[in-house]
């Protein structure tokens, strides 16, 4: 089959796990013999980073990657962030699609792509809410930039989070493009229950996200001491420095901390003096799987509403268990694998820490459930 995947942001020119999945989900489909493009903005990659993408680009058996560049640089994904249309995207997907005759069109992030796209061409259409992004301006139900949504004040909060008004959400605009979707993919009921609580009505399924068979994690263990570990983006939402403040009292092992981000100055500031903690910086995969493989435990304390939580599932694929916050689809990915525990408390999190690092024998059963699950 011929598949066209559709969304703003790919790697290396991306930041998150939904990126990441996309990646992941274009090389399996390639390597199972299909025919895969994968059309994603840079504009919008180089609005929100000029520097360009850190690592090189890298390319997959049966996957052909499509940058779009408008050549009017930052004013195409502005223009789609505010309008909803995907003007100079529009016409370059059109004739990729009219020239290769997809099989299926599957759309993921499309905020600075354009919902109109959808409309293009004559296909089975799916779309994966990696996000909230349909339901919420600002993709993750994170309400004036300080707490998780449970009532919408959507205008106030876009201007407490300094986002421009998109005024197309309060027309039928939407409704018109996404009733072209034949089935929207949800990577966890939490997700799927949200998009109904606040009023989407496409057809949607559970679908959870996968992660390839990985090889062994080979090589000497990377940290001598025993650790926890956090794989991540550095931002407010991820919860680091609620871990810092419980690492600010428990010694029995250390802190490693992969990822950066726009929050990472402060977390570095507020973990002043704690030397049991390590800044890592930002690592690919294959470079993390000895991490993962090694460590007490995987700690996610996310203070949003997480759609899955990939990296949970990078810990079980190396036997790890996770140790979660009870927000989103956290606690349903580890009660439903038996892969870990789910924590409220600082000091939950810190007794855990310490029954696992006291027991092996208990952290290898959960991981071992995770991997199995």
């Amino acid at each position: 089959m011929r598949f066209l995947m559709l969304t703003t942001f790919y790697p290396p020119y991306s930041f998150g796990g939904d990126a990441a999945y996309i990646f992941r989900l274009a090389g399996e489909l390639g390597r199972r013999g299909h025919d895969v493009h994968v059309a994603h903005c840079g504009d919008a990659f180089n609005l929100l980073r000029a520097a360009g993408p850190q690592e090189p680009a890298i390319g997959q058996p049966g996957v052909t990657v499509h940058t779009l560049r408008s050549g009017v640089g930052l004013l195409s994904p502005l223009l789609t962030q505010q309008t909803g249309r995907g003007f100079f995207k529009r016409g370059p997907i059109r004739e990729l699609v009219e020239r290769e005759r997809f099989d299926v069109l599957h759309f993921h992030n499309m905020s600075l792509i354009g919902l109109d796209v959808i409309d293009v061409g004559d296909a089975v259409r799916l779309y994966t809410t990696h996000e909230h992004w349909l339901v919420c301006p600002t993709h993750v139900l994170w309400k004036y930039n300080r707490e998780v949504c449970t009532e919408r004040s959507c205008f106030t909060c876009q201007l407490v989070s300094r986002r421009p008004p998109q005024w197309w959400r309060y027309t039928d605009f939407a409704d018109r493009h996404l009733s072209r979707v034949d089935r929207f993919l949800c990577p966890s009921r939490f997700t799927l229950e949200k998009h109904r609580e606040y009023g989407f009505r496409g057809p949607m399924t559970h679908l959870p996200y996968f992660l390839p068979r990985p090889t062994d994690a080979t090589g000497p263990r990377p940290h001598q001491a025993p650790y926890a570990l956090f794989v991540g983006r550095l931002e407010k939402i991820k919860g680091v420095q609620n871990l810092l403040r419980v690492f600010g009292r428990y010694r029995n092992i250390d802190l490693v901390i992969v990822g950066n981000g726009t929050f990472e100055r402060a977390l570095k500031d507020q973990a002043q003096g704690l030397d049991h903690v390590h800044f890592l910086g930002r690592m690919g995969y294959d470079e993390l799987r000895a991490w993962y493989r090694h460590a007490t435990a995987v700690v996610i304390p996310s203070i949003c509403f997480e759609v899955f939580g990939i990296v949970a599932l990078e810990a079980f694929a190396h036997d790890t268990p996770v140790l979660v916050t009870a927000f989103g689809a956290l606690p349903e990915v580890v009660q439903e694998s038996g892969g870990g525990y789910v924590y409220r408390e600082d000091e939950e999190l810190a007794s855990m820490l310490e029954t696992l690092r006291a027991h092996p024998d208990l952290r290898d059963e959960l991981g071992r459930r995770g991997h199995e699950a």
